[in-house]
């Protein structure tokens, strides 16, 4: 009996590690050891965002080496977008479109919230972010929030950082990033 207790507490133990420093996102765990892709298809508050990815392309780039970092926004993001707006970018003559914003919410590199406040610090309170896409984001922080400003003047609030993936990082927004135009 303390033998199988033992056993059940250890093996309780190590699935608990496998994913105890990744937050749940969509209501599914996040693992290090998987990529972001792998793991976006789990959250079902992503699914707008992986039909996207899907549609512009990117699902091999994001399950890549990387390191990358992404600004995830939620299905609730993409419903804030004036009404037809996500059924138009999905279209396959939008592609290039599609592509363009989605790779404004990807950076090339690792960047967890402690290096990005980091960076904030740096900088005097306001950090330049450049991402894949072109776009250039402006960084802030009050307390625990890290907040975007895209080229738009729209803030972007993180609502989940750090989910640690094998090839960088994932932070939940509530807003969809648009370039300039």
């Amino acid at each position: 009996m303390f033998k199988t207790l033992m056993t059940s507490a250890v093996a309780l133990t190590l699935a608990t590690s496998v994913f105890a420093g990744n937050p749940m996102v969509g209501g599914a765990a996040m693992y290090e050891s998987r990529n972001i892709v792998e793991n976006a298809v789990n959250s079902k508050d992503h699914t707008t965002l992986v039909a996207a990815v899907k549609a512009a392309g990117l699902v091999e780039t994001l399950q890549g080496d990387g390191p990358f970092t992404v600004f995830a926004p939620t299905n609730d993001a993409f419903a804030k977008l004036k009404a037809g707006t996500v059924e138009s970018l999905l279209k396959p003559e939008n592609k290039a479109m599609l592509a363009k914003i989605l790779t404004c919410h990807v950076v090339g590199a690792d960047a967890m919230s402690t290096a990005i406040k980091g960076m904030i610090d740096d900088d005097g309170g306001a950090h330049t972010v450049p991402t894949l896409g072109g776009c250039m984001l402006k960084a802030t922080y009050k307390g625990d929030k890290i907040m975007l400003e895209d080229e738009r003047g729209r803030t972007i609030n993180v609502t989940i950082a750090d989910v640690d993936q094998s090839n960088g990082v994932i932070h939940v927004v509530d807003t969809v990033i648009l370039p300039a135009m």
